[in-house]
């Protein structure tokens, strides 16, 4: 009820009595008392009902900028990380079931052994419902994009997904050629600049092919379901491990961190091993080609650790029934957001 409805209603009820005992003791000598007694209680009474419409204002929402962080960071110890999710999903209150069927189930981070295609996530991830999963290009010898893309549907979303992620890092690769044949000069600091574009554009192309082709680059995803088909996916070959995360409600709201699958006993940065040299110092990125490139939608996180939010829609069950070719997007709160292109690495 609105304030001036109360006052309204207060007036209505208050104001005849005290006029009528005003008249009553109006010939009395303690008139000039009473009167002052009932202008300080008419004086409370309106005071109170103000105090209290004020306070009865409807309390917005008060989680805003709140974040919950489901994962890994930078420096934590592997083995301590999965028997830690491999504790917390025991842990799952068997009783709940039912209701959390109703509601849609818990989240939860699957965590892969290996990297691998699309066609085999529907063997590991086919009877739960999928919101993300995460993937990245393992090059020997390069830092490579963390990449996320919204799957509702497991694998046609995953594939259409890495369709549009190839486009991007050709678009990137050519963005790098261009800007490699823009410098001028021949000392030793434009050399190098040129280096590193090549090297920029070597290794955008590199993914473009890669995603082209459907390659074996996921490695973790976003679930949700009931505690009993959680360990069910758990308990399969493929999977490293289940992070069961009740607390979270929103993804949109949510930081997913899952270990690389080279990562095995600390969090570092992905720089990958293989038969390729190591990188020379001029083949380290300048600041100039860390900024993303002109022709590169916000989207994929370029930072080594994958601290994304993910805003995709939440799945209810595990054959949404959307249509929507998925899309990229990285997290709306400033404080976790990553650059949106990716630069070559040492």
């Amino acid at each position: 009820m609105r304030a001036g409805n109360l006052l309204r209603q207060l007036d209505q009820r208050l104001l005849p009595p005290l006029t009528r005992a005003v008249a009553r003791l109006g010939d009395r000598s303690s008139r000039s008392g009473v009167l002052s007694w009932a202008a300080v209680l008419s004086a409370a009474a309106v005071l109170g009902t103000a105090v209290w419409a004020v306070d009865d204002t409807p309390v917005g929402d008060r989680t805003v900028g709140e974040v919950t962080r489901v994962g890994v960071a930078d420096g934590d110890s592997v083995p301590g990380y999965l028997r830690s999710a491999a504790a917390d999903l025991a842990a799952l209150p068997a009783t709940a079931e039912a209701a959390e069927a109703a509601e849609g189930g818990t989240y939860a981070l699957v965590t892969l052994e290996a990297y691998l295609p699309p066609q085999r996530l529907a063997t590991v991830l086919g009877d739960v419902g999928v919101s993300t999963v995460f993937g990245r290009v393992p090059l020997p010898g390069r830092q490579t994009e963390i990449v996320k893309i919204p799957a509702l549907r497991v694998p046609d979303d995953v594939v259409a997904g890495m369709e549009q992620v190839a486009a991007r890092k050709e678009t990137e690769a050519a963005d790098y050629r261009a800007r490699a044949a823009a410098v001028d000069g021949d000392g030793v600091g434009e050399r190098e600049l040129r280096e590193q574009y090549a090297s920029g554009a070597e290794v955008a192309a590199a993914e473009a092919a890669a995603y082209r082709t459907g390659c074996a680059c996921v490695y973790a995803a976003v679930v949700r379901a009931t505690p009993v088909a959680l360990r069910g996916v758990a308990a399969r070959p493929d999977v490293r491990a289940v992070d069961p995360a009740p607390e979270v409600y929103r993804l949109d709201r949510t930081v997913f961190t899952p270990p690389l699958p080279e990562q095995r006993d600390v969090v570092r940065p992905p720089a990958d091993t293989g038969p390729s040299p190591a990188p020379t110092q001029s083949e380290r990125p300048a600041p100039v080609i860390t900024a993303p490139s002109p022709s590169a939608p916000v989207g994929e996180s370029s930072e080594p650790a994958p601290v994304v939010t993910i805003p995709s829609p939440e799945p209810s069950k595990p054959e949404p029934t959307e249509s929507a070719p998925p899309s990229f997007t990285t997290s709306p709160d400033a404080t976790v957001a990553e650059p949106s292109s990716s630069s070559p690495s040492s």
